[in-house]
């Protein structure tokens, strides 16, 4: 094993590591792991699965993290948890009422976040701060609180307050902002010709409000007038320009590298993404022998990598909350609100 962490995040196919996949976690020692619904089945198994994983890499506070925004992107739906609304429906009750809003989303944070922590799972990697404007593509959609930069960020400043209460890494995205985006990254390379200017004034400034945040993801796109080569996430000129002119000095995580935004081989876009400067790079594809190339193709943590996760980390409080009971006094909120 190294000593260092990998600077990588990846996946595994199952509910539990194979001998061979244990092997390859004490060996190749990646700095977290990422999981999806097929991983996650019952309280008691994801607490094994965190388990033999840190055993694994010999770390008791290696993370282990998830996509839990609420509405059609949260993993842990399958009946054993309580289902969460959408950012969006939280964005349109706060465009009635701002203060209601900002309560019931936070007491919808609160209740999510410690659901995560006391299952082991250390973040939902949200709050999605990009703009949702009519001609944005659905893969944002529902899962944004709008297309009002100032009503976003604010909203967005909550959820980061209440997951880092109850010891849950909020992570914001898609710095530096999918808001016009008309393509799926997920399918295709999204291209935005907006001038720096009037990304200046719209979709980057949720991401410059909430730049003390304690770690951001960054999204496939090519912002012509930044890069016109090269999507953001292995752009080593749009890393520059999230660190200098956003502002933004947390940890810098990728969005999923097998996106097909992207392209080269797997391992080429985790060595690209990571000399482009970014903290850590997300190979969330569950296949062994994909993890073990990612793993080749990766890095140890820098020094400042390090420090920023040591920053981040050092923010999370430790405020125990009733799940239940906070979730459904959200709820009673929306409800009573006309959000059935």
């Amino acid at each position: 094993m190294t000593s260092t962490p990998l600077a990588l995040f990846v996946g595994m196919p199952g509910l539990e590591l194979s001998a061979s996949e244990l092997v390859f976690f004490r060996e190749a020692n990646p700095f977290g792991l990422f999981l999806f619904k097929r991983n996650l089945d019952n309280p008691e198994q994801i607490k094994r699965l965190v388990h033999q994983f840190r055993d694994a890499v010999g770390r008791e506070d290696a993370p282990v993290y998830i996509d839990q925004e609420g509405g059609r992107v949260q993993r842990l739906d399958n009946g054993n948890w309580p289902l969460y609304r959408p950012l969006g429906t939280f964005g349109a009750l706060a465009r009635k009422d701002l203060e209601l809003g900002k309560k019931a989303l936070r007491l919808s944070t609160l209740a999510m976040g410690a659901m995560m922590t006391e299952l082991g799972i250390g973040s939902g990697t949200t709050p999605v701060v990009d703009l949702a404007r009519t001609d944005t593509h659905d893969v944002i959609g529902q899962r944004a609180f709008g297309d009002d930069p100032e009503l976003v960020a604010t909203l967005g400043q909550v959820v980061v307050d209440a997951m880092l209460e109850v010891g849950n890494m909020p992570i914001v995205k898609h710095i530096p902002g999918y808001g016009r985006v008309q393509v799926d990254p997920h399918f295709d390379c999204p291209i935005v010709d907006a001038s720096i200017e009037d990304m200046r004034d719209t979709d980057f400034r949720p991401f410059v409000a909430l730049r003390d945040a304690p770690w951001a993801m960054v999204a496939h796109l090519i912002f012509t007038q930044i890069d016109n080569d090269l999507p953001a996430s292995v752009s080593p000129t749009v890393y520059k320009m999230i660190r200098e002119d956003l502002g933004y000095d947390g940890v810098l995580i990728t969005d999923c590298l097998t996106m097909e935004a992207l392209k080269g081989t797997w391992p080429e876009r985790v060595r690209a993404a990571l000399d482009a400067g970014y903290d850590i790079a997300l190979h969330s594809q569950g296949d062994l022998a994909a993890s073990e190339a990612a793993a080749k193709a990766a890095n140890p943590l820098s020094a400042d990598s390090l420090a920023r996760i040591a920053r981040a980390e050092a923010r999370l409080g430790k405020t125990r909350v009733d799940v239940q009971a906070l979730h459904a006094e959200a709820e009673q909120i929306l409800r009573e609100n006309g959000f059935a």
